[in-house]
């Protein structure tokens, strides 16, 4: 389909040029030259063999492995799960370019407009609610800080505030010149009893930033006895999704741009968060809700693939150390796991026995595949034969996640934990027949054993005689008029006739919505080998029998329900024609008039 990106395209070819495309993705991917592109593994899909290739003539990326692909824009938009507009905005930016009026269509444009109000509103809520703070009539607030241990820069890197009451800042919202639809929308007002009021009322609050530090949400805390819940959140917006915010992701991503970062440290709430941060360990985030979920994984994929799990040492705590392994390995993080003392959070070990005492947890942290065992281990009584029995099945469902190879010296944890020959417990890992584990590790395939697709042969045509027609091959027939050949792809071949280059494609169509457009763009044309003329030839002859073949089908049935002596004789005429062609692979009827 064709695409209204809503900026000039004379803009758009301006802002690529600015943005080197080896420059830009050499920022996120580590990219090596290797012939005309460089090389690197994707940042879209898990994989230890690269094959993201970035090629600075055309301006277009192109994985081999998943697929992905497209220009300059469409990497930031894609690697930072931004909209378009918002990628723009990034590029400029860097390369200092004002951004002209978007006027994308209708529905991109509202979008785009609402969300950028949305953004505006919620930037002068979390100010107002910052300077509350500081305020007399935050003295609750204050107090709970002191007791805390919050310094002026835990304050002031996360942006805490207070909300005083139910109304201070519905009637300071409508000051600056806001809905109360606009603020029900942001969620942070709700209506009761015909009066809009400010849902995070009489709480600290915690701000909730994206990477690109807006702030999209807030989490509260309550500060006194109630019946309330204690921490309350945002309801889901346009700009907030829970299960896809990372708290202090944009303090973890400024760390990165000064070259802190070594590791990610994930904790299960905002306040051992902001304890972390005040006893030095400046690369903890936490998730919001006690589960970590897949768009967290991709989210600080982006940022470091090391990660350490330090959830509270409780049973809630446990399970979500579990299921977050299984996720963070899915991903291809290197995960390592801190074994907390029992009953106890971040935060509550850093109060009783202080950060070196924290530190030496984390430097200690485990593999994964140990945690999980000394899990299991608490679980049974390895004196009891039954027990040990369940205790050896249980340490095997996990082993079988990994490779055999990461499994072997596991085996020989196991053996000596159970007195149990090693042969019998490789053989009950080898020989394990039942139901796929549930949470069961992926192994992608290496990537020198993908294969070719098996497609249709007119696709495999269509996507040729494409790819040819854009790429400006010079075996290409010009005495054929395309358009009649693939009347789907006019505009296609009308753009293909002004020798685009290949980036410029990506601002005149959605090429994701495209596939046979996309495959066309990236056709990899040293499958063909040599003689990709005479593939030409034959690809452009299937097309047209194709063709042929569904008026001969047609015609047919015509002649079957047709009386008219006349008119069956002149089918009959259509018909011989047909027959002639297809057996001399005539093209005639498709060449340019």
């Amino acid at each position: 389909m064709e695409n209204n990106k809503g900026y000039p395209s004379d803009w758009l070819y301006e802002l690529k040029a600015k943005n080197n495309i080896v420059d830009i993705i050499g920022r996120y991917v580590h990219l090596e030259r290797k012939g005309k592109n460089y090389w690197g593994c994707c940042p879209f899909h898990n994989e230890k063999t690269p094959s993201f290739a970035v090629n600075a003539d055309d301006g277009v990326f192109h994985c081999f492995g998943c697929k992905e692909s497209g220009d300059v824009i469409s990497f930031v938009q894609k690697f930072e799960s931004c909209e378009f507009y918002d990628a723009v905005k990034i590029l400029a930016e860097n390369a200092h370019m004002e951004v002209p009026q978007f006027s994308g269509s209708g529905n991109s444009a509202q979008r785009k407009n609402e969300k950028e109000r949305m953004l505006k509103l919620l930037d002068a809520t979390y100010k107002h609610y910052q300077e509350n703070l500081y305020l007399p009539i935050a003295k609750k607030a204050q107090e709970y800080i002191k007791l805390r241990g919050f310094t002026r820069r835990e304050l002031e890197d996360f942006k805490l505030g207070y909300a005083n009451g139910w109304t201070d800042l519905i009637e300071y919202l409508r000051k600056q010149g806001f809905t109360y639809k606009e603020m029900v929308d942001a969620g942070v007002a709700q209506m009761k009893n015909e009066r809009y009021y400010d849902v995070m009322a009489d709480r600290l609050v915690f701000p909730i930033f994206n990477a690109f530090n807006e702030c999209i949400g807030f989490s509260a805390r309550v500060l006194e006895q109630t019946d309330f819940a204690k921490y309350k959140n945002t309801a889901e917006t346009m700009v907030f999704q829970k299960g896809k915010v990372v708290f202090a992701i944009n303090l973890l991503k400024a760390l990165k741009q000064k070259g802190g970062l070594d590791q990610i440290i994930i904790v299960e709430g905002q306040i051992d968060v902001v304890a972390m941060h005040r006893a030095g360990f400046k690369s903890t985030v936490a998730c919001m809700g006690t589960a970590l979920t897949y768009e967290n994984a991709h989210e600080l994929k982006k940022i470091c693939d090391k990660v350490v799990l330090c959830f509270d040492g409780d049973t809630a705590g446990e399970k979500a150390t579990i299921r977050s392994i299984d996720i963070l390995k899915n991903q291809g993080f290197s995960v390592k796991v801190v074994a907390l003392p029992e009953k106890m959070d971040p935060d509550e070990i850093l109060k009783n026995k202080g950060k070196e005492f924290l530190a030496q947890l984390i430097e200690n942290a485990v593999p994964t595949m140990d945690y999980l065992i000394e899990v299991e281990r608490k679980k049974f009584d390895l004196n009891k034969a039954d027990e040990k029995g369940k205790f050896v099945n249980a340490c095997l469902e996990h082993l079988r996640k990994i490779s055999l190879t990461e499994a072997e010296p596991y085996l020989d944890k196991l053996r000596k934990l159970v007195n149990m020959p090693i042969d019998i417990l490789r053989r009950e890992l080898l020989n394990f027949s039942g139901k796929k584990p549930e949470n069961a590790v992926k192994i992608p395939e290496k990537q020198d054993d993908v294969l070719l697709v098996r497609e249709n042969g007119n696709i495999r045509a269509v996507k040729f005689v494409l790819a040819s027609l854009i790429h400006q091959k010079n075996y290409v027939n010009k005495k054929i008029d395309y358009k009649k050949l693939l009347p789907s792809f006019v505009k296609v071949i009308e753009e293909a006739d002004k020798a685009l280059a290949i980036s410029s494609y990506f601002d005149i169509f959605d090429v994701d919505d495209m596939p046979v457009l996309k495959d066309a763009l990236f056709f990899n044309f040293d499958e063909i080998g040599q003689a990709q003329d005479r593939y030409f030839d034959e690809c452009l002859w299937s097309l047209v029998e194709e063709q042929l073949q569904l008026k001969q089908k047609n015609l047919n049935g015509e002649f079957k329900a047709c009386t008219d002596l006349a008119s069956r004789t002149k089918i009959l005429k259509q018909l011989a024609d047909i027959t002639k062609q297809l057996k001399e692979k005539s093209l005639e009827d498709y060449y340019v008039r």
